[in-house]
């Protein structure tokens, strides 16, 4: 069983600039790629999972969505930090259209998208890390059973949402340090 590092994308991969489909869009969040290296180091293996009402509500199809996750996952290649598997819901209860109008426990803060991931790439959930700028983010990595639970944010209302046990750090530039500094071992009881 190998160790994960998931990643939400906006937030946390690039700026959330609201249904980012081209890559034009995209404007990669200051230190990503530094800890994606380090993770890599690490032998962990980068998992984007991401929610994508976009495609539910409209305003870009599916194909969008995976020629812009190829051309990221290009850039995270060239950055000596490629992404070995990218999960998405493109899913909303309330805003979808047609088929994507739907509750699919794949949509955080359901954990489909990670159970699945872990299934279909053999990762052991329990000593793998989440890393989100939401606290939907987290309640997913809790309900999936993924034991390391990071929440990158500077907004406290956001912060005071997430399940307890969570590490909040105000950026994934400090996230990076802190995983260099650490190896990625986190203990709720010690902060």
């Amino acid at each position: 069983m190998r160790r994960a590092l998931f990643l939400d994308r906006d937030g946390i991969i690039n700026v959330d600039h609201g249904y980012v489909h081209r890559p034009e869009q995209v404007e990669f969040v200051p230190g990503i790629f530094a800890l994606a290296r380090l993770a890599v180091a690490r032998d962990l293996l980068l998992v984007v999972a991401t929610n994508q009402s976009g495609i539910g509500r409209g305003f870009y199809d599916e194909a969008d969505f995976h020629r812009l996750m190829r051309w990221m996952g290009d850039e995270f290649a060239r950055q000596g930090a490629p992404l070995h598997a990218v999960e998405f819901c493109p899913d909303h209860p309330g805003h979808g259209l047609g088929p994507y109008r739907r509750d699919s426990a794949r949509r955080k803060p359901g954990p489909g998208m990670l159970l699945d991931a872990a299934a279909a790439h053999g990762i052991a959930l329990g000593t793998s890390l989440m890393l989100g700028d939401k606290a939907s983010d987290m309640q997913a990595a809790l309900a999936a059973g993924i034991g390391t639970r990071i929440l990158a944010t500077v907004d406290a209302a956001e912060a005071a949402r997430a399940p307890a046990g969570t590490l909040v750090l105000p950026s994934v530039a400090a996230v990076a340090e802190w995983l260099a500094a650490t190896g990625g071992e986190f203990s709720p009881s010690r902060g």
